[in-house]
């Protein structure tokens, strides 16, 4: 099952904090993360990476950022 996190409209940290916070939980799966500005969406990625999880895709629309990460 997919996990979002709608972290629009807040700035760093919080949405990097809400991202760690699903990790935990999930573990594995995929997480979908919804994201406003390009530093929110860096540092996301960033955050990702660093904790094993796999970036899927990043797409844009018109509210910002859609960032899909996975970890088998």
């Amino acid at each position: 099952m997919k996990k979002t996190v709608d972290a629009r409209g807040l700035s760093c940290p919080q949405p990097v904090l809400m991202v760690m916070g699903a990790i935990k939980e999930t573990q594995s799966g995929e997480i979908e993360v919804l994201v406003d500005t390009d530093t929110s969406r860096e540092n996301v990625v960033r955050a990702a990476t660093s904790n094993g999880f796999l970036v899927r895709n990043i797409r844009q629309d018109d509210t910002g950022y859609v960032v899909l990460i996975a970890k088998d």
